[in-house]
């Protein structure tokens, strides 16, 4: 066959092409495969103990159980849907709590969709506080610890490795833990790179040069691609007088400023910031209250929700995409709190604990609210602030996939069947992205807790597959089981 451009001609062409495609896949290799955390929670330095996170899951199940009582509380608290349906007497709750959970073992109670993910809701909710309610926990030097003397604030970095080596040992830490310092600004950077020394320092020599599973370090209101590179310095420079092993400290960085967007030459800057990690950075976080004030908006209109807000969290998500570089939404902050405390001794009145519930109540449906926005633009962590507001940050990722799980249980198994139908007959199936759509449901579903093992049977994929993350590989696997058997 005869060809006008011979393989010699184009060598060159191909030559540079390949080294653009690799340059382009070394900083988009496809999001990361690991386990991302659904919330980061921030507790202030001078605070923290090794046991905090287990001591805030010990609140949070108490929060729920006086403010919830039981599945139907939380379901007319949170608006879940049918909620309004549910009944109100306690025979009645008591009643359809038996048959839920005797149907749901059998494998029945489909059709009462509206109870059935009410009450499957509030049971995952509550085991996982009881299990594992803290997952990700920062040892917050910045807006959460305020500026404090030198001495003061020395004494708490040392303080704070002492406890996070002591957690280690006992096995007290959740399963992601950090710090977050002050900012790179002028004022700060020396501060800031003192408590990072101190910190590390200390705790590489409690625990023999040893970091905690998933250690990283916050770096707050980023603004120029040099304050990212600084701290990789730094990183580089406290490895290499420690027994750390080279390129083991990682980073986040902190969204919070308009500049943090755009530079002064209107171009974008996240991929900038990005690059100047020189791999080490494994998630962004947004900050809603300091970007929305970086906006000029006014304090009551500041907002996890506010369309300045999504305006960022999108030129966040579309510049991050492939990068594996997760994605963190902000925190809300009206804390459920009730107005009423007992005095020591003393009960609260039926009044006042009404008034508790209401203002709970009040305050957890919005930060619901908040947690379902993040959710359907595709951010799946997000911050927590106080041990109330972690029942509420379960409920809004179980029910979000839980509302869903039945069509895509079904959609996917379709999917499927058609794939390899098609692939075997020789045509081209030209709809993956739609299924590695549903498939990225099913593995964040799973991540977060929200269904069990079990339930991925419906679609008719194992584990095994799911777990490859990519639809392809599932559907070629599929077609060679077939093509061979």
């Amino acid at each position: 066959m005869k060809v006008s451009l011979p393989q010699s001609t184009t060598s060159d062409v191909f030559s540079k092409l390949g080294q653009a495609n690799a340059a382009f896949n070394k900083f988009y290799p496809g999001d990361s495969s690991a386990r991302q955390p659904v919330h980061t929670v921030y507790g202030g330095a001078q605070l923290f103990k090794a046991d905090s996170a287990k001591k805030l899951g010990v609140m949070s199940v108490a929060n729920l159980e006086e403010y919830a009582p039981d599945f139907t509380v939380l379901a007319r608290a949170l608006d879940l849907p049918g909620a309004d349906s549910l009944p109100l007497g306690a025979d009645e709750i008591a009643k359809l709590t038996k048959s839920l959970a005797e149907n749901l073992k059998a494998g029945a109670g489909k059709n009462d969709m509206h109870g059935r993910i009410a009450y499957t809701v509030y049971q995952r909710v509550k085991e996982k506080l009881q299990r594992e309610a803290v997952e990700d926990f920062r040892i917050d030097f910045e807006d959460g610890y305020g500026n404090r003397p030198d001495a003061e604030e020395d004494g708490h970095a040392e303080s704070a490795a002492r406890e996070v080596a002591k957690g280690m040992r006992e096995k007290l830490l959740p399963p992601f833990i950090g710090i977050r310092i002050k900012p790179f600004n002028e004022e700060l950077k020396m501060r800031s790179a003192r408590t990072l020394d101190i910190f590390i320092t200390t705790l590489v020599e409690e625990t023999g040069g040893q970091l905690p599973d998933n250690f990283v370090v916050t770096l707050p209101k980023v603004t120029i691609p040099e304050q990212v590179s600084a701290l990789v310095e730094l990183f580089t420079l406290l490895e290499g007088k420690t027994s750390l092993r080279p390129g083991s400290l990682k980073m986040e960085i902190m969204i919070e400023q308009t500049q943090a967007l755009f530079n002064r030459k209107g171009a974008c800057n996240l991929p900038l910031l990005a690059e100047a990690a020189g791999g080490r950075c494994v998630a962004a976080h947004f900050g809603t209250y300091d970007y929305t004030a970086s906006c000029n908006i006014t304090a009551s209109e500041q907002r996890m929700d506010h369309p300045s807000c999504d305006f960022a969290l999108h030129m966040m998500k579309v510049t991050f995409a492939g990068t594996g570089i997760w994605l963190s939404d902000g925190a809300t902050n009206v804390m459920p709190v009730g107005p009423h405390r007992a005095e020591k001794g003393g009960q609260l009145t039926d009044l006042q604990k009404a008034e508790n519930q209401e203002v709970v109540h009040r305050a957890w449906k919005l930060a619901y609210d908040h947690n379902r926005h993040s959710l359907v633009q595709a951010y799946y962590q997000g911050w927590d602030l106080h041990p109330a507001q972690l029942p509420v940050r379960y409920a809004a990722c179980y029910a979000f996939f839980l509302e869903g799980l039945d069509a895509a249980s079904l959609r996917l198994k379709s999917f499927m069947e058609k794939a390899a139908q098609a692939t075997l007959v020789g045509d081209v199936f030209d709809d993956a992205a739609t299924g590695q759509g549903l498939l990225n449901y099913f593995l964040r579903a799973i991540n977060c807790g929200a269904i069990t093992l079990d339930e991925i049977a419906a679609t008719g994929l194992t584990l095994e597959e799911i777990q490859t993350r990519s639809f392809l590989k599932i559907l070629a696997g599929r077609t060679k089981q077939v093509q061979t058997a």
